[in-house]
């Protein structure tokens, strides 16, 4: 964005025959010779771990539950309420085997 440097106003673009800025409420115009370009770095933000990281895997129950990874029948499990209180849990499952992780519910 650009602002009219007389009247503070956004600069608006007229692309009829030469690219231009233009301020609509006084008589500025800034004539486009060149290219600009500014690259602006985005930071990512950093997600909690919704299931408590690897310490909550440390005491969990086991049972019998096909992975859909490498088809091993015992898995770990561990339910968590995600989503308001009137809805139903969900149910984590870690293979016993692989380390694959999958979600019911």
């Amino acid at each position: 964005m650009l602002f009219c440097p007389f009247c503070g106003v956004c600069l608006l673009v007229d692309q009829e025959g030469m690219l231009k800025f233009f301020c609509p409420t006084c008589p500025y115009i800034f004539n486009v010779t060149r290219v600009f370009t500014k690259g602006v770095p985005l930071k990512k933000k950093v997600v909690d771990d919704v299931l408590g990281g690897d310490d909550a895997w440390k005491n969990v129950d086991s049972t019998k539950a096909d992975c859909p990874s490498c088809g091993h029948d015992t898995a770990f499990y561990l339910t968590v309420q995600i989503r308001s209180a009137d809805e139903p849990s969900t149910i984590f499952f870690r293979c016993a085997k692989c380390g694959h992780n999958w979600r019911e519910g």
